[in-house]
């Protein structure tokens, strides 16, 4: 029996209903919880010899906001599918009113050489809110804020959330799948004022398209040399 399964059987032993396992790649191990059982599997998952996930080697934010929706239904071009930069049809109020942001937690057992892919989904509404897990693994300190300050997720019980990445005075969380393209606003160094200042963007939006080139439509290149 390999480490994964050994750890997959202990999890279903110990940690039984409240840990779900999910699709992951050969090799690896992932499950689900819910947020009410987080910060208790967890410890679990740290303190029971079985595991001894002594490390949390990284920590993100996910949002599922156009989960799903995808039409490219095959890998050569298309008539019928959409970039990600196309509106959709379909209103996004539907996800947004549903478990719309997760955190994934990656766990380290050195000990044991076996490592563990944790989700959890953040409760429906806004904002979406876990419990922090600083108290467990401190690593998640700092973790934590970039998941808050990219996607607004917030940390129950952290000892210092806010923004790790952007700037000062910054509108919105920037890896939002709502978040435009070109963002809100925009810097610049006035040497009038003799300071940074900040500005509506001038940027005009637009959809962004890629070219793609069919194979049945490429020329043929000089002296009959076929497809290029």
């Amino acid at each position: 029996m390999t480490r994964v399964e050994a750890t997959a059987e202990a999890i279903v032993s110990r940690i039984g209903t409240r840990a779900a396992r999910v699709a992951a790649l050969p090799g690896e191990l992932a499950i689900e919880v819910a947020d009410a059982d987080l910060l208790a599997v967890c410890r679990e998952l740290r303190d029971l010899p079985e595991f001894a996930f002594e490390q949390l080697v990284d920590l993100s934010g996910i949002d599922y906001l156009d989960y799903g929706r995808s039409e490219w239904t095959t890998a050569a071009a298309t008539t019928t599918g959409f970039s990600r930069g196309v509106d959709r049809d379909s209103p996004r109020e539907e996800r947004a009113s549903k478990t719309r942001f997760a955190v994934v937690y990656h766990l380290l057992s050195v000990s044991r050489n076996t490592r563990l892919r944790l989700r959890c989904h953040c409760p429906a509404g806004e904002p979406p809110m876990l419990d922090s897990v600083t108290d467990i693994w401190a690593s998640a300190d700092w973790y934590e804020r970039e998941a808050f300050d990219l996607y607004g997720i917030l940390f129950r019980g952290h000892p210092d959330l806010r923004r790790i990445l952007t700037d000062y005075g910054f509108i919105g969380h920037p890896f939002r799948k709502d978040f435009p393209l070109s963002g809100n606003v925009e810097v610049r160094y006035d040497p009038a004022r003799g300071r940074v200042v900040y500005e509506p963007v001038s940027i005009e939006p637009r959809v962004t398209v890629p070219k793609v080139i069919r194979k049945d439509r490429v020329p043929e290149a000089p002296g009959g040399g076929g497809n290029v």
